[in-house]
């Protein structure tokens, strides 16, 4: 796939790109200077981090180990027993 650079230095992304990417009109590309090959991301606006953090709620209260999450994610550990030599 191929698109062609303007005299402007403007670009079209092909829309094949633009829905697997889930890119529409008025999203902010950032672009990595430092990388060697071309490089954009993608960025998330604040308001859409702010409309994230008031939905969250941590499903372990405090005081809950680490042991005890994993153990609620995966159910509990199957330690498996040595073969006898």
């Amino acid at each position: 796939m191929q698109a062609t650079l303007t005299s402007k230095g403007q670009i079209t992304i092909p829309i094949h790109v633009r829905n697997r990417l889930h890119l529409k009109p008025g999203d902010v590309l950032e672009f990595d200077e430092t990388a060697p090959f071309l490089k954009a991301t993608k960025t998330i606006p604040p308001q859409a981090w702010e409309e994230f953090a008031k939905g969250w709620k941590d499903s372990w209260p405090a005081g809950h180990t680490t042991f005890e999450v994993m153990e609620d994610l995966r159910g509990p550990a199957e330690i498996p027993t040595a073969a006898a030599p």
